[in-house]
């Protein structure tokens, strides 16, 4: 059936495992740096050492997540 006024996403949906990482890097995230602007930041900005978006490379593998967790538990405390 043809439904020409359905809205359809501009991107691609994540699949379930890449939801789950996204999900709990953003949870690790706002609990390590306890500000949301300061974790959007982190999660959005390219990050030269781990290189790429933490977002993007958490979301694309279990290593790029594995990656974020340890460059947030470095990070000083808030």
């Amino acid at each position: 059936m043809n439904r020409p006024f359905q809205k359809r996403a501009a991107t691609p949906r994540l699949d379930p495992d890449q939801a789950k990482r996204q999900g709990q890097v953003s949870r690790l995230a706002f609990e390590a740096l306890r500000q949301p602007g300061a974790a959007i930041a982190f999660l959005n900005t390219h990050d030269e050492t781990l290189g790429g978006r933490p977002i993007d490379l958490a979301v694309a593998s279990e290593d790029g997540l594995l990656n974020v967790e340890r460059a947030l538990a470095t990070l000083p405390a808030a």
